[in-house]
């Protein structure tokens, strides 16, 4: 059978395309375009999920939303068994801990700076505290992970890959220089060809 992937460009939906590239699944995708003016997902998103929510597949009658969700199954269900660590060691805990934190703790204050953004001096109380968290978030993750650029194990995995959207969000706010350590993780996943590919078939990218 082949995955569907509901697909909105410039989002977080480009690491299950690089995922499926990774583990060699078919699949076909269903495109959305953000509005040029609004940056939002258009409302056509909503005939496939409620909340017009992206990444969203559906494999063989199944439907299945939120990242961390999809990267799990795919990864179990579809080829991907090397990527999860195995369920009865440390590295197990370390893998649940990354799949949360990369769409929950992280993603606070990245949407925080988001929507606080558009309010303009009328943010200026609350923004250095957003600055901080954000900061922190990024560094914590800087330090966590290891010098051969993965977060659990020495070989590539579901949270490298759950996590390669926060490391760019990083580098696109300007942390290159004090995350070097991540900002090298988003050029090796970059140079990878599956990424490459899933980069062609995904289409327009922010800045890559």
């Amino acid at each position: 059978m082949t995955i569907t992937v509901h697909h909105l460009n410039n989002s977080r939906s480009q690491r299950i395309l690089w995922l499926l590239e990774e583990l060699g699944a078919a699949y076909e995708i269903v495109h959305y375009q953000r509005d040029a003016q609004t940056n939002l997902a258009p409302p056509e998103l909503k005939q496939a999920h409620p909340l017009g929510k992206s990444p969203l597949i559906e494999d063989d009658g199944v439907c299945v939303a939120e990242s961390g969700a999809i990267i799990q199954y795919l990864c179990e269900r579809h080829g991907g068994e090397d990527w999860l660590p195995a369920s009865d060691g440390e590295d197990h805990i370390r893998h649940l801990e990354w799949m949360q934190f990369g769409e929950s703790s992280f993603f606070v204050p990245v949407m925080l700076k988001i929507y606080a953004g558009h309010l303009g001096d009328a943010a200026a109380p609350i923004m250095p505290r957003i600055e901080e968290q954000l900061a922190a978030h990024i560094q914590f993750a800087e330090d966590k992970i290891s010098d051969d650029l993965h977060f659990v194990g020495a070989d590539w995995s579901a949270a490298d890959v759950m996590m390669s959207f926060p490391a760019e969000i990083a580098v696109m706010q300007g942390y290159a220089e004090k995350a070097p350590k991540l900002a090298n993780f988003v050029e090796a996943i970059h140079a990878r060809p599956a990424w490459q590919r899933a980069r062609k078939r995904g289409g327009a990218y922010f800045i890559w």
